[in-house]
């Protein structure tokens, strides 16, 4: 197979793109690359599982970078996370998706449950280097749950359940008949009565198992839901959307990343110029150099846009508790500016790079197409339309987004 090895970062990249490889788990995300993209065409094509790649993120100490250092963990900032999760995407976007997603599904322990839970599942996670799913879609309305007692039973189905395929531990949601209240809880991958059906056939991302897990009298118990009781509207148990928006957005990044790279590199060593182009090299083409010009210029933009938002999430989760609506707000609007460029100029860079590759770079074992695949199948979750709105409304009245996803 002639296809192009994953490019090595140079110290202009480094330096254009703010690689900080003296962070160590940086460092290992970089390190990772080569080995991801080795058979990431094959695999892409395949889909399934990626067990052995998720064992490396195991290997590489890579899953419980948020964790606090009293509980075990390394102790990290979000930005570590989320620059760990845009390297991994330059080669594997589906990986990447489930490192961050992961990362969000076990940090529902400090964002709705008490200091005590947090603190046990925090350390348990670490003990046993658990992988984390989500069955969290609140909206889905296709789980129904009766309590009994001091447990609760559990029918029916979530869909969209990232990892599921590969979870150690899962954090999940239903309503409560009762008071209509959003009600989230952990349990083991391992609960009777739980299981993923494999069923995730989207045309991208096409190892993160993201599709359905059915409830067949599931048992919870009341010591597995997280602080019952708690009100909603405080702001730091909103904040989900904020992880799920910074994990979006480094994927769609790293995608794009990645895919400039590997589309130099494939342009340097094989593509052949035009036959109207009049020039014997392809890169001497003018039409070939602005296009990859304005490619990297908006990439560069999207990365420091990107790097904004890295500092807005991490200043929320730092708060805390502590954190106040103002500041939540605060956050809200440079997260969801940079989730709307970064997608769009995603979707334009894993698009025409083919255009200044040439006709062969179509190629069905090139795999080109699954940068754009999996960047369009990631983007159609968080629609641009509505974050741009958010932005403009904001822009226009000084008014933030209200938080989403309060029950």
């Amino acid at each position: 197979m002639n296809q192009p090895a994953f490019p090595q970062q140079s110290d202009v990249y480094a330096c254009a793109f703010k690689t900080d490889e003296t962070n160590p788990f940086v460092a290992r995300a970089i390190a990772l690359k080569p080995l991801l993209a080795k058979d990431a065409v094959e695999r892409d094509k395949a889909g399934g599982t990626p067990a052995d790649q998720l064992q490396l993120l195991k290997d590489h100490d890579l899953l419980t970078l948020l964790v606090p250092e009293e509980h075990g963990g390394k102790g990290q900032n979000w930005a570590t996370v989320l620059r760990v999760v845009r390297e991994i995407a330059q080669a594997d976007a589906s990986l990447a998706h489930l490192l961050g997603y992961h990362t969000g599904a076990q940090s529902t322990a400090r964002i709705r449950g008490s200091a005590e839970q947090a603190a046990a599942l925090y350390q348990a996670s670490v003990q046993g280097n658990w992988f984390w799913a989500n069955n969290d879609n609140a909206r889905a309305g296709s789980l129904t749950a009766v309590q009994h007692g001091d447990h609760w039973i559990l029918n029916g189905s979530k869909p969209f359940t990232s990892g599921s395929h590969l979870a150690d531990y899962l954090s999940l949601t239903w309503t409560d008949p009762a008071t209509q209240q959003t009600v989230i809880a952990t349990i083991p991958a391992t609960r009777q009565g739980w299981r993923p059906l494999h069923d995730w056939d989207a045309f991208g991302q096409r190892q993160t198992g993201s599709g359905t897990c059915v409830y067949e009298n599931v048992r919870v118990e009341a010591s597995e839901v997280l602080q019952p009781g708690g009100d909603p509207r405080q702001p730091f148990r909103t904040v989900t959307p904020f992880i799920q928006q910074s994990v979006l957005l480094n994927v769609f990044l790293g995608s794009a990343q990645g895919a400039l790279l590997a589309a130099r590199d494939y342009t340097l060593h094989e593509s052949r110029p035009s036959t109207h182009s009049g020039v014997a090299r392809h890169i001497d083409d003018p039409w070939v150099k602005r296009v990859y010009g304005d490619l990297y210029t908006k990439t560069l933009a999207a990365t420091a846009m990107a790097d904004v938002a890295l500092l807005a999430m991490d200043r929320a989760w730092e708060r805390g508790p502590a954190l106040t609506r103002a500041e939540r707000d605060a956050a809200a609007i440079p997260l969801a500016a940079a989730n709307a460029f970064v997608g769009n100029v995603a979707l334009e860079v894993t698009s025409r790079i083919l255009e200044v590759m040439g006709a062969r770079a179509t190629a069905s074992h090139y795999g080109f197409d699954r940068y754009w695949r999996n960047v369009r199948t990631h983007t159609l979750h968080n629609p641009e339309e509505y974050k741009t709105r958010n932005v403009g409304h904001w822009f226009l009245t000084g008014d933030a987004p209200e938080p989403s996803g309060i029950h």
